[in-house]
């Protein structure tokens, strides 16, 4: 009884094998407008081979050296260099924190798109979450857009975005002016699948701080608010609120503080939580359930309770973009990738990304590009090895390549951009991110 009982794999094989059946037969939209000029493609595709050593270099070295959020100082530092390498300025310490980049090169009157890199790793797993390709791939892509020169038909930012494991790093210099005059955005995220139009979940963070009253816990046990049965009876009523719970929502907590000693009945016990909901409306409902939930177990204890949310920026789900995730299909299917159109991959693989954030102010593309055969779980040490395989390296390439393309079809074809913008205004249009949850 020391070891625990190990996961059951059925049900990954079961869905794994779900997803290549519906794959076999699954078609993703396809582009309908015209894109950049072939000569300008011909171009990046060159620019990209050119690149190819470079990028896979920093990608090795970037996972060689995992540096958590906030503290990607050597990590930034490395990808700043490569850009200035290449005769182009850099900001280090852009838009308020000082591990973020940024960079644009072409005319700055014309439509603007941004590529996004991420480069923190997650403690004591390294780049458990690939970021190393997510930096690689955007750095690949801005700098083969900047060596187009004049042919570039309007500019491009890169920005290098700090501490998205948690931090919010993209919605803290989204306050800083980081996306002020942007008109569209894109990344890439490495995944065991390839998809253009991924689920990801919204999430917020909820601190549950309930204050009771010490006492002798044999003594005078009577004299007692336990703030520990508070803890207990949220959690219970969290566990049992799941019964009500749409499927794509998900709770999850830890006890951060319950006590020190048997003998003292704890004054101070405190839990955190994250929620996370497939839409924004559908998360502030489930933040109002979780703090009604808190209410009742400190009313049920007779202590305290004090609610303090999103102490990191809340994020956003991922709002899609239909004509940029078609664009996005045909230039990653151009270089032997088969991507996978929406509902194909089983919803409950869903995370939480600051990216979520960029998507509601502006069209964007988090496309997930597939680095293993194998049903690895992202934030582990197995997918950390995985983002340095040559299946991975073949994956920076690729999707610096696309990244370049799709940036290069927008930046030249109005039809593609009226189109993407058309969709975005169908989905509700720019939402104001910072004041979208009040004070929860």
């Amino acid at each position: 009884m020391s070891a625990p009982v190990p996961p059951d794999g059925f049900l990954l094989g079961h869905l794994a094998e779900e997803t290549r059946r519906l794959a076999r037969t699954a078609r993703a939209p396809e582009a309908t407008t015209a894109g950049a000029d072939p000569d300008v493609l011909d171009a990046l595709r060159a620019a990209v081979d050119e690149l190819a050593p470079t990028l896979l270099a920093a990608s090795h070295d970037l996972s060689e050296h995992p540096e958590v959020s906030f503290e990607e100082h050597r990590s930034a530092a490395a990808l700043a260099d490569l850009v200035e390498a290449r005769g182009i300025d850099v900001v280090r310490g852009a838009h308020g924190l000082a591990t973020g980049l940024r960079a644009e090169v072409g005319d700055p009157d014309g439509p603007t798109i941004a590529v996004l890199s991420e480069y923190d790793a997650l403690p004591g797993i390294g780049h458990g979450c690939g970021h190393n390709v997510i930096a690689t791939a955007g750095l690949g892509a801005f700098l083969a857009l900047a060596s187009l020169g004049e042919r570039l038909p309007g500019r491009v930012v890169w920005l290098g975005t700090p501490a998205e494991e948690g931090g919010g790093g993209k919605e803290l210099m989204a306050a800083e002016g980081a996306f002020d005059g942007v008109d569209a955005a894109l990344m890439v995220h490495p995944f065991t699948y390839d998809i253009a139009d991924p689920l990801f979940l919204g999430r917020r963070q909820l601190r549950a701080t309930f204050t009771g009253v010490t006492s002798h816990a044999s003594a005078q046990p009577f004299m007692g608010r336990n703030a520990l049965d508070a803890v207990n009876l949220m959690y219970t009523g969290v566990g049992l609120h799941r019964q009500q719970m749409p499927s794509t929502d998900r709770v999850h907590g830890v006890v951060t503080a319950g006590g020190e000693r048997p003998n003292v009945i704890p004054e101070h016990a405190e839990m955190l939580f994250y929620l996370r909901s497939e839409l924004p409306e559908s998360l502030a409902v489930l933040s109002t359930r979780l703090a009604d939930i808190a209410r009742g177990a400190a009313l049920m204890t007779g202590c305290g309770v004090e609610l303090t949310w999103d102490e990191a920026p809340p994020y956003l789900p991922v709002r899609g973009n239909g004509p940029l995730a078609a664009a996005w299909t045909s230039r990653y299917g151009e270089r032997g990738r088969t991507v996978l159109p929406p509902d194909v991959v089983p919803r409950m693989f869903a995370g939480s990304t600051d990216f979520g954030n960029v998507s509601y102010r502006m069209p964007g593309v988090h496309a997930m590009v597939k680095i293993t055969e194998d049903d690895l779980s992202l934030h582990t040490r197995e997918f950390a090895d995985a983002a340095v395989t040559e299946e991975a390296d073949r994956v920076v390439v690729d999707s610096a390549w696309a990244l370049a393309a799709v940036s290069a079809d927008w930046l030249s074809d109005p039809g593609l951009r009226e189109a993407a913008a058309a969709d975005f205004e169908d989905a509700g249009g720019a939402v104001d991110v910072p004041s979208y949850f009040g004070e929860g």
